[in-house]
């Protein structure tokens, strides 16, 4: 099991990343919100890390902190929950507002994660009440302008979603004071909308 990585980041291509580790990229898959917290220069950074073992592939996914970790690893117990949908979970929702969702029961706002409907955000939220504990974490910075919308761009394309609907969704974003990750967060929430 590969615990965790120290290294860095050479490539980005939400959702992944590519890690240099002593001259060898791992590839790790990350949360969506993780791409606001990563170093702009070649500095060293340490992911924490869940391997998952398939018949043709070793999946590695990458968290910064151990809450997230625990999360993503608390999601993957509950049926029906794989690797995919448990990182579009925390891809969508930070691990506070994650816990928030669970103490409130709020159906509502798992459904606007892409992949997610009224069921199976019910069998989670049911699931997770008595297994998810939830610390608060720090905000995020917000950052603006044309180069969130870059990455935001890219985010949802990594995420299956075509040119006409990002162009769309990013036209729907206030002007500044956004964070990645909110940006992130609203996007979702007004496509999986738009799709409904």
């Amino acid at each position: 099991m590969i615990g965790r990585l120290r290294g860095i980041v050479v490539h980005q291509a939400p959702p992944w990343v590519v890690l240099e580790v002593q001259g060898v990229g791992y590839e790790l898959e990350v949360p969506l919100g993780t791409f606001a917290r990563l170093p702009t220069d070649d500095v060293t950074i340490c992911f924490l890390t869940h391997l998952v073992v398939r018949e043709d592939a070793h999946l590695l996914y990458g968290f910064l902190d151990e809450d997230e970790r625990q999360v993503f690893r608390q999601l993957l117990k509950i049926s029906g929950v794989g690797p995919r949908l448990a990182l579009a979970v925390l891809s969508g929702l930070s691990v506070s507002a994650l816990g928030q969702a669970v103490e409130r029961q709020e159906v509502d706002l798992l459904t606007r994660i892409p992949g997610i409907g009224k069921k199976t955000a019910q069998r989670l939220l049911l699931e997770l009440k008595e297994k998810l504990i939830v610390p608060t974490l720090p905000d995020v910075p917000p950052s603006g302008g044309v180069a969130l919308h870059v990455e935001l761009a890219q985010a949802l394309s990594g995420l299956g979603y075509h040119d006409r609907e990002i162009q769309w969704a990013l036209k729907q974003l206030p002007a500044e004071g956004l964070t990645l990750e909110q940006g992130i967060r609203q996007t979702l929430g007004w496509l999986a909308r738009r799709e409904s």
